[in-house]
């Protein structure tokens, strides 16, 4: 009975020690398994030289180039009908594309669309009951200093906001669209969900703040007793402070209206945002009215109108102790700084990507994104600055410190409308959030890259109700907490980290200037997008280093995970540009000079099926990237897997392109870093010498040659194999590449396998270090860390063996090599008997008949001919004696290599170069006596240059 061997080949059942690789093998069902992903037949197209006529019936005369219209010609109608897939490859189609059914809502502007919604999100709660108390602390100097680093911040943001945003078409998703695309998926998703997070919380800080002025406006509305503080504990006059029970209840309420508006959709939200914005717009008049009309009342009040003498006294802060409610005490727990302010302040400038949140539904995204959050930022902005000024001088530094809704006291003339337009704003900043972030939630889903998001993935033109359901029960989370300081710097930290990576991601495009950036935004520079970053961590740092390592960890969770459990792919981000400058760089520095044996890498070239005998369906020997993976110390090095296709290219270029994909599937599976090539040549012969010659770049071409040994070529009696295999050997050593021939591939251990005894070295040549090398980088391997390495000298019958033994000893210890050294001349040769001697004498003497017989056919064939002895297509030259001779060596380094190592994990030999002007055949019956009944060997042979060093 037949089985098939590892090459494909088939035996008899007896004769072969190994494990066979054939159709059945688990390995090969394992390999076979894998589907890479196949080509569309959109992604090449033929080019059709058709007949286009003319109205006249004349043939068009661009017929000759193929001519086609110029949408096609350009490809803008597939170009504008994509949609952004995910990384893993094409996403379900009813995501993908919106259903028959499904209506698409109307585009927005620039106005209604950006500047609105950021308006109403910088605009809120943290300027009406927060922003005088802010200043009664800080005083006027360092409130501007606040103010300044806040708005210079989220403006340097907002350019590189505008930089990425007009490189090109945006979808949904706002900064995590921009951030993923620049800095890739991985840091995509994971700072897209804190900012989402950051989003969700934020809702909860504005309907807080919102029940909080309501409740402050209203009393009598508290279902729970209120309480009193006195103010220093000195002041009889008492402060009025808000229950937190009060404040849940009647924050989970305004939540839940707030969502069911939400869940009208874009559409709702619309109509609804003028109600919100044009109180708030109408209030904040009022409070500058005020307090241009506010004059110097009974001196209890507070209220002193716009007096230098107030602004004087308000200049310099005074950092004090508060109580939880911010009201000033000495006894306080809670003490403020100018760090701990810009923590309480900094969520009043944010609310810049509002805008670009909703980058799904403008109408041009490249105009208004820019214009929209500039002029947003720009204008809250001075409204601060401006603030600063008439709040300090309109009201003693004890009324800044004690009336929260300053704003609605000193307003003129109805501070009732100051109240309803601080509820409105604040109302009108969470509905902006509890619209953004389910939109950037179901923009991460769609994209396809965790699978634990799947359940909030939307159809085109869909609402995310899923999406807002979750964004709701978050936001319902933080209400119940209560406590708007507590929340702030949460929210700050979220925020920050978002506008982070959006600045390094115009850094990062800005200082590549890749092909591709082009913005249309012209006032950006790499130099402006690296201080807004810095300036982002700075303030990060300044608000709490608790908080920011606290973030910074979850988004570091996040990308772990992302890396582990999403689906990779490509966007084309800027780190495949930087790697892309980086590789440039780096190739260019390594010269072309040869590389210093201490920098000196193997980059192994894999050929994978050099005697095409593996089933079809299998790309290359399962173990093949087991042994390139044992050429590597700790992963470090690249492997280069090639494979040869026999024909034309022209006709055989899509077998090439599948073939490749199989050989990087393969490469994949097996956890090999390493690169796939797949050459069409005419014959196996030329297309080896085109890769030799031309594969890699300077000096990160491949310098080692891995192929496997053709153990059945005469079982197969594959008679163009020997001559196909010197070939190999002779062209590698023309192109100064080192060989390694693998025997016994089958029987190799994988990463799991756990091998015991020794590495034995027969060091016959010098190689350069090769072998030791070789030895070393098998040591750091699992499955081999338990051996010991024998170094086996081979050494003429008058040499001294101890001399030898002992400079080769100290040669090992100046390359810092742990080995066992044996010296065994050739005169010790002779003297060996047992057992091994018996096995390989019948060896030899099977191998020298097969000689002779071949030597003699090739001699009556030339006889016949009347022609010089040819083998191989080549004049040869025959020296029985010689043959025999070199059988007779290679009879008695088998025999050692059974005497010594039949129980070694593995056995590496120098490699004989093939001798001039001797057949192929001859060679091949020289190699097979050599590994006759060695279990797992490598010949290795060095080339021209030194691969390991004494020196440090």
């Amino acid at each position: 009975m037949n089985n098939v061997d590892s090459d494909g080949g088939y035996h008899a059942k007896g004769n072969s020690k190994y494990s066979p690789v054939g159709a059945q093998d688990r390995a090969v069902l394992e390999m076979s398994s894998m589907d890479p992903d196949s080509s569309s037949d959109d992604s090449i197209r033929r080019v059709n030289v058709r007949t286009h006529e003319s109205m006249d019936g004349r043939q068009h005369q661009l017929e000759l180039f193929g001519f086609d219209s110029l949408v096609n010609i350009l490809g803008l109608q597939r170009m504008t009908q994509e949609q952004v897939l995910s990384p893993s490859s094409t996403r379900v189609a009813s995501i993908s594309k919106g259903g028959p059914n499904v209506s698409y809502p109307e585009k927005m502007g620039t106005l209604i669309g950006v500047f609105v919604p950021c308006l109403q999100s910088i605009l809120g709660i943290i300027y009406y009951i927060r922003f005088s108390w802010i200043i009664g602390m800080a005083g006027v100097a360092d409130s501007l200093l606040l103010v300044s680093l806040c708005g210079l911040c989220t403006f340097l943001t907002g350019l590189s906001l505008s930089a990425i945003a007009t490189n090109g078409a945006m979808k949904g998703g706002g900064p995590y669209y921009l951030i993923g695309r620049a800095l890739g998926p991985e840091v995509g998703v994971s700072i897209g969900l804190c900012f989402f997070l950051g989003n969700a919380v934020a809702g909860a800080l504005y309907v807080l703040g919102a029940v909080e002025t309501f409740l402050k406006a209203l009393p009598s509305a508290g279902f729970f007793t209120e309480t009193t503080t006195k103010v220093n504990g000195t002041i009889s006059k008492s402060i009025t402070t808000i229950s937190t029970y009060d404040l849940q209840i009647y924050g989970l309420v305004v939540t839940i209206i707030l969502c069911i508006i939400v869940f009208g959709g874009v559409k709702m939200i619309n109509r609804v945002a003028p109600v919100f914005l044009v109180p708030v717009l109408i209030s904040v008049l009022f409070i500058f009215i005020g307090i241009f009309k506010a004059k110097n009342n009974d001196p209890e009040n507070g209220i002193t109108g716009l007096n230098i003498e107030s602004l004087k006294d308000n200049w310099d802060p005074q950092y004090q102790n508060t109580n939880s409610d911010g009201v000033p005490d000495p006894y306080g727990k809670v003490h403020w700084d100018f760090n701990a302010l810009v923590g309480l302040f900094f969520p009043a400038v944010t609310g810049i990507m509002a805008g670009s949140n909703r980058s799904a539904s403008l109408k041009d995204t490249q105009r208004s994104i820019p214009l929209g959050t500039l002029s947003a930022t720009i204008v809250t902005t001075v409204l601060y600055l401006v603030s600063v000024f008439i709040f300090g001088a309109v009201a003693t530094r004890e009324k800044l410190l004690t009336d929260r809704v300053l704003t609605a006291t000193i307003a003129w003339p109805l501070p009732i409308i100051v109240r309803i337009g601080i509820i409105l704003s604040t109302l009108g900043a969470a509905l902006q959030s509890l619209t953004g972030a389910p939109r950037l939630l179901a923009a991460i889903a769609n994209d396809d890259i965790l699978p634990v998001l799947n359940y909030f993935r939307v159809a085109d033109g869909s609402e995310p109700n899923m999406a807002t359901l979750f964004t709701a029960i978050i936001c319902m989370g933080c209400v119940i907490i209560g406590n708007l300081d507590l929340i702030t710097p949460t929210v700050t930290m979220f925020f920050l980290l978002c506008y982070t990576g959006v600045n390094l991601s115009c850094f990062l495009l800005d200082l590549l200037d890749a092909p591709s950036w082009r913005p249309r935004w012209k006032f950006h520079h790499w130099l402006l997008s690296l201080l807004g970053a810095l300036l982002c961590v700075v303030i990060m740092f300044l608000i709490s280093w608790l908080f920011t390592i606290v973030s910074l960890a979850l988004a570091s969770l996040i990308y772990y995970y992302v890396s582990i459990k999403g689906k990779a792919g490509d966007w084309g981000d800027g780190f495949k540009s930087a790697y892309f400058q980086l590789a440039l760089r780096s190739l260019r520095s390594l010269g072309a000079n040869q590389v210093h044996p201490k920098n000196w890498y193997p980059i192994p070239l894999i050929f994978c099926r050099p005697w095409g005998k593996l089933p079809e369906n299998v790309p290359c020997h399962p173990k093949l990237a087991d042994f390139a993976n044992c050429m590597k110390k700790k992963g470090r090095g690249m492997s280069l897997f090639v494979n040869i296709l026999d024909g034309d290219y022209q006709e055989r270029a899509e077998d090439a392109k599948e073939a490749c994909k199989q050989l990087e599937t393969y490469i994949n599976y097996k956890s090999c870093e390493g690169v796939a090539e797949i050459v069409v040549a005419p014959n196996m012969t030329d297309g080896f010498r085109g890769i030799v010659q031309t594969m890699g770049l300077g000096n990160l071409k491949p310098n080692i040659v891995v192929v496997r040994y053709p153990e059945i070529w005469r079982r197969e009696n594959l008679k163009e194999i020997p001559a196909r295999f010197v070939g190999i050997i002779n062209d590698c050593i023309v192109a100064n590449k080192a060989v390694v021939i693998v025997k016994g591939l089958d029987e190799w251990p994988n990463e799991y396998q756990r091998q015991y005894g020794t590495i034995d070295l027969y060091w016959i040549v010098r190689d350069g270090g090769l072998m030791l090398l070789l030895s070393q980088l098998l040591l750091t391997k699992e499955s081999f860390e338990s051996c010991k390495i024998q170094v086996f000298c081979i050494a003429e019958e008058d040499s001294d063996a101890e001399v030898l033994k002992a400079d080769v000893k100290k040669f090992l210890y100046d390359l810092r090599m742990q080995a066992e050294v044996i010296v065994i001349t050739i005169k010790s040769w002779d003297s060996e008997g047992g057992s091994q001697q018996d096995e390989s004498l019948e060896a030899f003497n099977a191998a020298r008949k097969r000689v002779s017989s071949y030597l003699a056919e090739i001699k009556e064939t030339a006889k016949l001919e009347g022609t010089l002895l040819m083998a191989d297509g080549k004049n040869v030259v025959v020296d029985e004696q010689q043959m025999e001779k070199f059988l007779y060596t290679t009879l008695k380094l088998n025999s050692t290599i059974l005497r010594y190592s039949r129980m070694a994990a593995v056995v590496l030999v120098s490699l004989p170069p093939p001798p001039l002007n001797r057949p192929a055949y001859c060679y091949m019956e020289y190699m097979d006596l050599l590994v006759d009944n060695v279990q797992r060997l490598l010949m290795v042979r060095g080339y021209r240059r030194d691969v390991v060093t004494l020196f440090t």
